[in-house]
C-alpha cells in the first residue's frame, strides 16, 4: 500500500473551452478557484489551426500568470516545430520572470495534419529535426548571451535575450508521446516525460526504457519528472460517469480498455488509477475533466475535495 506521495502533484489539463459561456472571466474564476483548492498546475492543449475554440497557449498562460500567485502553468504539449524557437524562448523566459518561475513547457512534434505546418511557414517532414534544434536553441538562449548556432533549420549569430528565466535549472522541457521515437527523443534531450492516455502498464515499461536510454545519451532526468494526462468525470457510478463523459472524452485509442486510461465514476476509481500509475513510476498528473460545460467547475471542486488532499499531504 503506497502511503508516501511526497513527489506526487495533481494538476489539471484544459482542452478547448470547457465552460458554458464565452466570457473570458470564466477562465479567470476557474484558475483563481483552482489555486485556492491547492491544485498544482494547469496545462493547455495546443492547436493553432482549428475550428474548435482553442486558446493560444502562451497568451493563455500569461493570463493565468497575472491572476495567480502559486499556480504553475504549462503546455500539454506545444507543437514546437510550428514555432520560431527564439521567439518562443523569449516568451517563456518572460513568463517565467513575471510569474517567479512557474512556467512548465512540455513540447511535442505537433499535429499530424499537413496544413498546420503550411499555415505556420514550415513543413511536416522536417518537424523532428526542427524540434531537436529548437530545444537546443532555447536552452542556449536561456543560459547565456551572444549565442551562435548553425543547424540544418535555424541559424543564430550573436543572439541574446533578456530577461532570463528565474528557475534555477531553467524551465524544464518535458516531452510527450508514447511511440519509440518519442521515448528515444525524451531520453536524448528531454527533462521529463508527460504522456497522454497511456496505460499504467505502458508507463511501467516506458520509464525504465527512458532511464536506460538517457544514461546512454548522458542525459539526466529526475526520477520525479515522469507524468501522465488522464481524463476523468466524477459521478455516483461508473455507468453514470461514462454517460456524462461520452461526448467530451477525447481519448482515441481502440487498442486498450477505456477503463485503463480514463476514470469515470466515483472518486475511488480515479484514486485507484492514480495509484497504479504511481506504482508504475509516474508522479506528475494532469487531469482533464471530460464533462458537460455546466459542471466543469463542480468537477474541479470535487477533485479538490476528494483527490488533491490525499496526494498533496506528502
Amino acid at each position: 500500500m503506497i502511503t508516501n506521495y511526497d513527489k506526487v502533484r495533481i494538476g489539471m489539463a484544459m482542452s478547448g473551452w470547457p465552460f458554458p459561456g464565452n466570457n473570458p472571466s470564466l477562465l479567470g474564476d476557474y484558475v483563481t478557484e483552482m489555486e485556492k483548492l491547492d491544485i498544482d498546475s494547469l496545462w493547455f492543449t495546443d492547436r493553432i489551426v482549428s475550428e474548435t475554440f482553442t486558446l493560444e497557449t502562451v497568451v493563455a498562460m500569461s493570463f493565468v500568470a497575472a491572476l495567480t500567485e502559486k499556480l504553475k502553468f504549462g503546455t500539454s504539449v506545444i507543437g514546437l516545430p510550428l514555432r520560431n524557437p527564439t521567439i518562443l524562448a523569449k516568451e517563456i523566459a518572460t513568463l517565467d520572470y513575471l510569474s517567479n518561475g512557474r512556467s512548465l513547457p512540455a513540447v511535442g512534434l505537433g499535429p499530424e495534419t499537413e496544413n498546420d505546418y503550411e499555415a505556420c511557414g514550415t513543413d511536416k517532414k522536417s518537424r523532428a529535426g526542427r524540434t531537436e534544434e529548437a530545444v537546443e536553441i532555447m536552452r542556449l538562449l536561456w543560459s547565456g548571451n551572444n549565442v551562435n548556432y548553425k543547424g540544418n533549420h535555424f541559424t543564430l549569430s550573436n543572439v541574446s535575450i533578456e530577461p532570463k528565466p528565474v528557475q534555477k535549472d531553467l524551465p524544464p522541457i518535458w516531452f510527450g508521446g508514447r511511440s519509440e521515437p518519442a521515448i528515444n527523443r525524451t531520453a536524448k534531450i528531454g527533462d521529463g516525460w508527460l504522456v497522454s492516455y497511456a496505460t499504467a502498464e505502458e508507463v511501467s515499461v516506458s520509464i525504465p526504457k527512458i532511464k536506460e536510454k538517457a544514461l546512454a545519451y548522458g542525459n539526466h532526468i529526475e526520477d520525479d519528472h515522469y507524468g501522465a494526462l488522464i481524463s476523468f468525470c466524477f459521478a455516483d457510478t461508473r455507468k453514470e460517469g461514462e454517460k456524462l463523459a461520452e461526448n467530451y472524452n477525447v481519448v482515441r485509442r481502440e487498442d486498450v480498455d477505456l477503463k485503463d486510461v480514463t476514470a469515470f465514476g466515483p472518486p475511488d476509481i480515479l484514486i485507484n488509477l492514480l495509484d497504479d500509475f504511481i506504482k508504475a513510476g509516474a508522479t506528475k498528473f494532469t487531469l482533464r475533466s471530460a464533462c458537460p460545460p455546466e459542471i466543469t467547475f463542480d468537477q474541479m471542486r470535487l477533485l479538490g475535495k476528494h483527490i488533491v488532499p490525499r496526494y498533496h499531504r506528502g
